[in-house]
């Protein structure tokens, strides 16, 4: 699956989903990433066989969107990947972790959608990491379930919208994924402790999945490079569910 002259944008490309799918589509020969996170000092010390242009940004940032457009020029490609994680029964949320969360995951997102949408010119492709808990309710995930269910329906909005401009959207809904992200639920921080963070993970994806483990980063960026390649040419306003099962 070869992305010889393409240009792509990827948010949220420090760590994790992002990181992974910057690697799987340079050694797939793209042409130019460029790759955002707020993460400054991490997002610096990426390099890749292709060019460059690294970004420190906050997603979430109207300016900062602004500032970017002249490196948006000419891209054809965009992974809206950017986001944050927590958890809260709703009754003890507090409305300013709401909103961190919904600021990240669901503005950000738009945000990204737009500046994205405005650059591609020619036409294009673009994938946005939502997730199965956009799916599937679950006790304590409110605020980040809102977002990624707000998201895939944006997804599908601005596929709508895209098309008549010849650009395909689509969203991607993985259940558990060997991420960072996790590192801030406070749950799996005790169990990383107890445990070790591989046993953590063995544990929750037991208890979770029909088929009994999550995904690695990379085999999520595997799914976002089909849908934003030529193989996925009539492929829009989809959600690929990529859960292990979780949510049958």
């Amino acid at each position: 699956m070869s992305f010889a002259d393409r240009h792509i944008l990827v948010t949220g490309a420090a760590s994790g989903i992002g990181l992974a799918t910057a690697h799987h589509l340079a050694a797939a020969g793209v042409a130019r990433l460029v790759l955002v996170d707020r993460d400054a000092a991490a997002v610096a010390r990426i390099v890749l066989p292709c060019t460059l242009d690294l970004l420190p940004g906050d997603v979430a940032d109207e300016a900062f969107w602004d500032s970017a457009a002249p490196y948006l020029v000419g891209i054809d490609g965009a992974v809206v990947n950017a986001g944050v994680a927590g958890a809260g029964a709703i009754t003890d949320l507090d409305y300013a972790e709401w909103r961190r969360i919904l600021g990240v995951n669901l503005d950000g997102a738009f945000l990204t959608l737009r500046a994205a949408m405005r650059a591609m010119t020619t036409g294009g492709a673009i994938v946005a990491t939502a997730s199965a808990a956009g799916i599937r309710p679950e006790i304590g995930v409110a605020a980040y379930g809102a977002s990624k269910a707000g998201l895939i329906h944006l997804v599908k909005v601005a596929a709508k919208e895209g098309a008549a401009n010849h650009i395909r959207v689509n969203a991607i809904a993985p259940a558990g994924v060997e991420t960072p992200v996790w590192d801030a639920i406070p749950m799996f921080a005790d169990r990383v402790a107890a445990i070790g963070r591989d046993a953590a993970f063995a544990e929750l994806a037991a208890m979770a999945t029909p088929l009994g483990r999550y995904a690695k980063p990379e085999e999520v960026a595997a799914q976002i490079a089909f849908l934003l390649s030529d193989a996925a040419a009539l492929v829009t306003g989809t959600c690929l569910v990529s859960d292990g099962g979780y949510t049958l």
